[in-house]
């Protein structure tokens, strides 16, 4: 929905900030998702759906990687102020990651070792496929409070200012750390979360997490645009994991952006806004087709632009009324802001009224808070869609650089003395 580039872009996804973050409910590319295998940096087509992704590589996987269609996410709190006890968490978490995302077990297994003891892997992913699962870590602002590392803080994890509208709960926001997991195979992605969370006992606790269906973006050229939970077509020009070019310019932390200590560690990470929107789907639904057509600022059946015939033809933005989602999110509205979104729709039962408890949970990559998500939005603050979303739930992480190989290890540029 939300258009993020000023020209043409190969990608068929876009930028789109539901209230902003976008909200898209997608549906899955017809005939399966094609899995991918990262080297470095690049992103290339691997052998079918259901294949391991490279866990090693200059940037984590999960990001740039060609979005899968379920998601467990978890944000956890630090319980341990022994620093060493830390890193050995973290060390321990990267061989577990490591072991299942290739499709195999935690440790010695689910079954076989000593009786008398609990096995290291809780078992209920035996038989799956390693289903494209990638699993991300980010460290939030509070972490850098802890273990001496307050002068590593980069400049750009800024804790987000308040936005209008917000009404965030405070048991869905924040966290130390967060762990993304994405995977065809839901179960794949739960057990992946379950098993770290164990692992973590004693010395993490999880905070809030959220389950996603429906990726309501992609990273990868010609993907069929998805609907999102209000009908609409959404995200036209989204970044696409082989657009390495605007990876460079919007994602990835080049060196030079930080100073300081924070310099030699986040090169070749990036940033991550977390934002869980409640909508208001009882309301929209009551909604005559032309206003909802004038909120988005696009026609319902095509994704059409005002006064266009085609989805991707170039919005022309003053035909669009001044308070259009697509008009305020667009990077001509907005000094060029480009976010990479990779967020996932998701119902949580109905709440005490009997309306659904639903929406997006967005999740949007940048190269830099205070220049991506922030200013973006702010100017969706005049958004008329923001009478059918609100903002309930909210998170900001730093996203170290990738596992270079089998020796290295989640965060070892901030942790690691000799690094």
């Amino acid at each position: 929905m939300t258009d993020t580039s000023n020209g043409p872009a190969p990608s068929r996804r876009s930028l789109i900030g539901w209230g902003g973050a976008g909200l898209a409910l997608g549906a899955a590319a017809a005939g399966g998702a094609v899995a991918m295998a990262r080297t470095g940096s690049d992103v290339e087509p691997a052998a079918e759906s259901g294949a391991a992704i490279a866990f090693h590589g200059t940037n984590q996987a999960g990001i740039a990687t060609p979005v899968q269609d379920r998601l467990h996410f978890a944000a956890f709190d630090v319980k341990t102020d022994d620093r060493a006890e830390f890193v050995q968490l973290l060390k321990d978490w990267t061989e577990a990651a490591r072991r299942v995302t290739a499709g195999e077990a935690v440790g010695e297994g689910a079954y076989g070792g000593l009786a008398e003891a609990p096995p290291d892997d809780t078992g209920e992913a035996l038989g799956l496929s390693p289903s494209r699962l990638t699993l991300t870590i980010g460290f939030g602002p509070s972490l850098f409070e802890k273990f001496g590392l307050a002068d590593q803080r980069p400049a750009a994890l800024v804790d987000l200012p308040q936005f209008a509208g917000d009404n965030l709960d405070k048991n869905r926001s924040g966290g130390d750390l967060c762990i993304q997991a994405c995977a065809d195979d839901p179960q794949v992605a739960v057990h992946a979360i379950r098993n770290l969370a164990r692992i973590g006992f004693g010395k993490v606790v999880m905070r809030w997490s959220q389950l996603g269906f429906g990726k309501t973006s992609s990273t990868t050229p010609d993907a069929q645009t998805p609907r999102n939970l209000m009908g609409f077509k959404d995200g036209t020009r989204n970044i696409a994991g082989t657009e390495t070019d605007r990876l460079k310019k919007f994602v990835w932390v080049e060196e030079g952006d930080e100073k300081g200590a924070a310099a030699a560690w986040m090169t070749g990470g990036s940033y991550l806004v977390a934002r869980r929107i409640r909508m208001n789907i009882e309301t929209w639904d009551r909604t005559s087709l032309q206003e909802q057509e004038d909120i988005f600022g696009r026609d319902k059946a095509e994704g059409a632009p005002v006064g266009k015939a085609k989805e991707r033809d170039e919005p022309f933005l003053k035909a669009m009324k001044p308070d259009a989602h697509v008009r305020l999110a667009h990077p001509d509205s907005n000094h060029g802001a480009t976010l990479l979104r990779r967020g996932y729709s998701f119902t949580d039962g109905t709440d005490n009224l009997g309306r659904l408890e639903a929406g997006l949970f967005f999740l949007a990559y940048q190269r830099d808070v205070r220049t991506g998500f922030i200013p973006v939005q702010r100017s969706l603050a005049a958004d008329t869609l923001n009478e059918y979303i609100q903002h309930v739930g909210s998170a900001v992480f730093a996203i170290p650089p990738g596992v270079r190989d089998k020796d290295d290890w989640w965060g070892r540029a901030l942790f690691s003395k000799e690094a």
